[in-house]
């Protein structure tokens, strides 16, 4: 769905999480890799937006940085001869040291790239750039401060312009004794292959229902249960994504859509120019961006749903009550197939308002118009 927030993320974020939820699998390979004593230099964790990479990616620099190298420690074999306990966990305690410092940003050796702000022109830039990198270089070409592993954290890799890249890539084909460098993806086919190809690759899948309903319980307790569940069929296993798209009333703009859509092929025309009124003042775009996506990706679920005749059944989550018998109604105005073409023009109009700037209301119109004429066929 939408983007980093560098801003929104520093609530809830990665940082401060102590929590990981789902990803056992990735974790183990983490601890076996640590205890191995031939930890990799770098990794590429990489999976869909908002599964938890970059929680995964702050729980090992905690534990890299309030455990040190394996072995580092006294762990030895005792008078009796038993082996040294390891840890089974990467868990740190909140009240470890090292986690406070991290969530306060307060590691002497951490370092974390991310898209920086531009003082000049008041905004978060759009790229990761070469200046951001060149702090990783300066970092790592000192002794750690307190002895042990320095960690760099790269939130996202995808973010990086080529110029980032390139220096980034220095510092994968040099890398200083006990570093290790944490990148995250969400594309990583769009990097370049030489990173690639120097890192380790750890893979993160969507989350289980299992795993993702306590995760939204936990990050979002306010939220009654039904918009959780909503949130959890939105999310589509992804936590964070959920997170975001509760901040960006998410829910309120896909219930006023779905309205909307039920009432095709006569809409009621006061209340669309309302809600396009209402995201024409938003000056930002990013209540008619998230609206955008959300259109996007119902049209997308309702396609999807239709061709494997599957709505209301397996598989098949309610968002809102009369969801369902709103998507069987749509499915038989026409094939899939011609509600994937209609789903790839929504995506288009879309595109190109947005390139050239349009308004946003008159596009909302545009939308509605072409899905009137669907139902008219």
């Amino acid at each position: 769905m939408s983007g980093y927030d560098p801003q929104q993320a520093a609530s809830w974020g990665p940082r401060h999480t102590p929590v990981l939820h789902g990803h056992d699998e990735a974790e183990a390979t983490l601890l076996e890799a640590w205890a191995s004593g031939r930890l990799p230099h770098a990794w590429l964790i990489t999976g869909p937006r908002g599964v938890g990479k970059s929680t995964l990616a702050f729980r090992f620099a905690r534990f890299l940085l309030a455990n040190g190298p394996a072995g580092s420690r006294d762990e030895g074999p005792n008078l009796f001869g038993d082996a040294p306990v390891l840890p089974d966990t990467l868990a740190i305690p909140e009240d470890h040291p090292v986690f406070s410092r991290i969530a306060s940003a307060g590691h002497a050796d951490l370092i974390t790239v991310e898209r920086s702000f531009d003082e000049k022109g008041d905004r978060w830039r759009g790229d990761i750039v070469v200046q951001d990198v060149r702090a990783v270089i300066d970092r790592f070409g000192k002794t750690a401060a307190e002895g042990g592993y320095r960690v760099c954290i790269v939130d996202a890799a995808d973010d990086m312009n080529t110029n980032a890249a390139n220096a980034l890539l220095k510092i994968l084909e040099e890398p200083p004794p006990n570093a290790v460098l944490l990148l995250v993806s969400h594309a990583p086919g769009g990097l370049l292959p030489t990173i690639r190809s120097r890192c380790r690759r750890l893979a993160l899948k969507p989350l289980e229902d299992a795993a993702l309903v306590p995760a939204l319980d936990r990050l979002l307790p306010d939220l009654d249960a039904a918009e959780r569940r909503g949130l959890a069929v939105l999310a589509e296993g992804a936590p964070g994504r959920a997170v975001l798209l509760a901040g960006q009333g998410g829910l309120k703009l896909l219930h006023g859509l779905l309205e909307m859509i039920g009432q095709l092929p006569k809409p009621d025309i006061a209340k669309l120019h309302a809600f396009g009124d209402a995201l024409g003042r938003d000056r930002s775009g990013a209540g008619f961006q998230v609206m955008g996506e959300l259109f996007r990706w119902w049209l997308a679920r309702l396609v999807r749903a239709a061709a494997g005749d599957r709505i209301g059944g397996p598989g098949w989550a309610e968002i809102f009550p009369g969801e369902t018998a709103l998507a069987r109604r749509l499915a038989g105005w026409q094939t899939p197939d011609r509600w994937a073409e209609d789903w790839e023009q929504v995506g288009r109009l879309l595109d190109r308002g947005e390139s050239v700037n349009l308004d946003r209301k008159q596009m909302l119109l545009n939308l509605f118009a072409m899905l009137g004429r669907a139902a008219a066929r």
